[in-house]
């Protein structure tokens, strides 16, 4: 029996876990959930796969209930605790406590306090993870609780090199690593030719040959494929891989021009239109949508013409936090009419952002 620990989006994030299970095969049976953290039982092989998740933390392994299991974890000399469900440095400490007194008979063990009452992934690499041990507990509304330990997290470093040390960077304007990741899995598609026809400097594509799939790539703007190229070059070379992507200068409406083959799945953040100096009105941002789903239009139909028949699409829609409270999220009808099925739809924003990405899972049916 495991739990995973989500991140800062929980619903996008258990969306994700649901289609990661299913993409690797990993047949997992949900028990038990509340917030940020979700209760399962699973093929074990779902540790040799953890770490290609993008929206969750932790991967804990649950050893018993209550203060009793207490006694079934493993020793350590150094070691920490997380609570999940309370907030209460009292009970943090005395959790710990008596975690040190079980200890007490296999040797000496002390535990050091985190920013928080849990202990991030970065902390948790810093002290020396996986050897300093991270002990978990995941408190119910009742106040009983289960007990276990950390035994994979997310790599925060690994995803900050991708991001911030490649040669080519656009902060604002790319993807970032983390979500790219999420919208692969949302896919549900474990091998295949995956495309990203908008694919900027290259942030998708490279998640794409990270994870030993069959890359493709374009965008209009040749520049931007030069930059995803010298990206591509730093990636294989910093993680030491054999395969790359294929990249082309082409525009989205006009994909079967440049590509012959049909692909399993397409992943992509388009343009989402110009920066927003202020919250729009509700009126002002329906026409933005309007404006550009005349674009987008042209885009999934030409989706159409090299997707194969129930090839997958994760695609980024704009939605707009209102200047009344409340964010727009246009309805797109029009995506049945050219074959689409939107299969699942997920938000994704900073409280800061007036924009917010409007994450569509789609089937094509053919």
């Amino acid at each position: 029996m495991y739990a995973v620990i989500f991140g800062k989006n929980p619903a996008l994030s258990e969306a994700e876990f649901y289609s990661f299970g299913r993409r690797f095969g990993l047949k997992v049976r949900p028990l038990e959930s509340a917030r940020y953290w979700l209760l399962f039982d699973s093929s074990p092989k779902i540790e040799r796969y953890f770490h290609w998740l993008g929206g969750a933390l932790k991967l804990v392994r649950i050893v018993g209930e209550d203060e009793e299991a207490i006694k079934d974890l493993e020793y350590s000399r150094l070691f920490t605790v997380s609570l999940y469900g309370r907030s209460d440095w009292r009970l943090w400490r005395k959790l710990g406590s008596e975690i040190k007194k079980a200890f007490k008979a296999e040797g000496p063990a002390k535990f050091f306090k985190p920013a928080k009452t849990y202990a991030m992934p970065a902390e948790l690499i810093l002290k020396g993870f996986p050897d300093v041990k991270d002990f978990v507990f995941l408190f119910r509304e009742d106040g009983s609780f289960l007990v276990g330990e950390t035994v994979k997290v997310t790599d925060p470093f690994e995803l900050k090199k991708l991001d911030v040390e490649r040669p080519v960077q656009k902060p604002i304007l790319s993807i970032p690593p983390r979500l790219a990741r999420i919208m692969v899995n949302l896919t549900e598609v474990r091998r295949g030719s995956f495309l990203d026809p908008f694919c900027g400097i290259g942030t998708v594509v490279q998640e794409f040959v990270l994870q030993g799939l069959n890359a493709y790539g374009s965008d209009r703007d040749g520049e931007q494929v030069r930059a995803a190229k010298k990206n591509l070059a730093w990636l294989r070379k910093e993680f030491r891989l054999k395969n790359s992507a294929h990249l082309e200068v082409c525009d989205a409406r006009k994909l079967r021009r440049c590509f012959r083959q049909r692909f399993d799945a397409i992943v992509a953040e388009p343009y989402l239109g110009k920066p927003l100096k202020r919250y729009p009105s509700r009126g002002e941002a329906i026409k933005l949508a309007n404006e550009l789903d005349r674009f987008y239009y042209s885009v999934f139909e030409s989706f159409a013409d090299v997707l194969k028949r129930n090839g997958r699409v994760i695609f980024v829609f704009p939605a707009y936090k209102l200047s009344s409270g409340g964010v727009y999220r246009k309805e797109r009808r029009w995506l049945g009419k050219l074959g689409f099925e939107v299969l699942g739809r997920y938000t994704d924003y900073e409280e800061r952002h007036r924009l917010v990405r409007d994450i569509h899972v789609l089937r094509y049916r053919g």
